[in-house]
């Protein structure tokens, strides 16, 4: 109960407070002001709504971006399977040349003219 009164009490004094304010800021500002910050409110309002759409937009192409480049394919399982993946071509490339710091193919194994891949 006690916590109940003080929470009365605090709405109260913020109402007052509220109240107060307003009739000093109505007696203090000059007229048109209110307008004024009014109109930058508008303005901010504007602005965030623009910025939301910008990357809703965004959100949007990337997400067609995507689906042009890899299709339905699940990115994120093929970040998982990425290091199994590594790890086959470098038993199966790394018997071909045995050095340790080979990082993947770099020779086309179906070139018979014997040009390099990249």
């Amino acid at each position: 109960m006690r916590r109940l009164v003080w929470v009365g009490v605090g709405v109260v004094a913020t109402v007052l407070v509220v109240r107060k304010g307003r009739q000093l800021v109505d007696a203090y500002v000059p007229a048109g002001t209110t307008d004024a910050v009014q109109g930058v409110g508008r303005f901010m309002t504007a602005v965030r709504t623009a910025q939301h759409e910008f990357r809703t937009g965004m959100a949007e192409r990337e997400e067609q971006l995507r689906h042009d480049l890899v299709g339905d394919v699940d990115v994120e399982a093929l970040r998982a399977q990425r290091p199994e993946r590594v790890a086959d071509l470098r038993r199966t490339w790394g018997a071909r040349r045995a050095r340790e710091d080979w990082t993947g193919p770099t020779e086309d194994p179906d070139d018979d003219d014997g040009y390099a891949f990249f």
